[in-house]
């Protein structure tokens, strides 16, 4: 079978041609990655090349002989669609987490994406904590977050309770809460342990100034929740652009209820 013939790849290129359609992904901005399964990487295995072992600059054991599909580095998301094997490629890790091979694509030369350090410590750290149910990890450029990390507190428990507030399926998509990261120069390790310490609690984690962070189960959960969190933070900039202060809000005792009914567990901390 042809990799472009396969589910995960049409799932991949819908979900970076959705962003681009989003305005999330200016020029070269932002980043998806996808750890493929056992039997989607079997079926292509006639493809498959022997790419040239490459350092990726942090170490990540539990990934060994895994392989993913990412985007490159340089490549623009508009053209992931019209042109995929210029703009995407599969990975694999090697035996002892430290370095990568390209075996597909980015058939005009370059290298996957800048972030892959935080791609790949992220996939780690979701890959212990949900017994491999999480597969993918997006970064994205959301307009309306950045926006938000000029004017509120740089802290987890301001911007989930002010994002929450902003619409009631919110607390009910991301229950955990959204991590936040003061700025930090991109593509290196010393922001890739940060964010792969905020997912060890949280789905979704912010860069201030830069974008989001967000992993999930498949395509259609990481995209809905970049989609959700960007959506609550596009309802709070014109919110605070009408009046500095809400006239009514949802209350910590309204949130309450709310996860008692929709059966989720909201940390106390965010509703103090």
């Amino acid at each position: 079978m042809r990799v472009e013939d396969t589910d995960f790849f049409k799932g991949f290129v819908r979900m970076a041609d959705d962003g681009w359609n989003m305005g999330w992904h200016e020029r070269n901005g932002g980043n998806l990655s996808y750890r493929i399964k056992k039997e989607e990487i079997e079926s292509v295995t006639d493809e498959l090349a022997d790419g040239k072992l490459q350092e990726i600059g942090v170490y990540v054991p539990d990934l060994a002989g895994e392989y993913f599909m990412v985007t490159g580095s340089g490549k623009f998301f508009r053209n992931v669609r019209i042109n995929p094997t210029d703009s995407l490629c599969i990975i694999q890790i090697n035996e002892t987490g430290d370095s990568y091979r390209i075996v597909w694509g980015l058939v005009n030369g370059g290298r996957p994406t800048s972030e892959l350090p935080s791609h790949l410590m992220n996939h780690q750290v979701k890959k212990k904590l949900t017994d491999g149910r999480y597969r993918v990890v997006y970064h994205a450029h959301t307009t309306n977050v950045i926006a938000l990390t000029f004017v509120l507190p740089l802290k987890d428990e301001v911007f989930t309770r002010q994002l929450w507030e902003m619409a009631t399926e919110c607390p009910v998509v991301f229950p955990d809460g959204i991590g936040v990261i003061k700025w930090m120069v991109p593509g290196g390790r010393d922001i890739a342990i940060a964010t792969a310490k905020m997912m060890e609690r949280y789905d979704a984690a912010i860069w201030a100034h830069h974008g989001m962070f967000a992993t999930g189960e498949d395509f259609d959960l990481t995209f809905g929740l970049m989609h959700t969190v960007e959506k609550a933070a596009e309802i709070l900039v014109k919110t605070l652009s009408i009046r500095p202060d809400k006239l009514q809000t949802i209350t910590s005792d309204d949130l309450r209820r709310l996860a008692a009914d929709f059966m989720v567990t909201l940390p106390e901390r965010f509703l103090e």
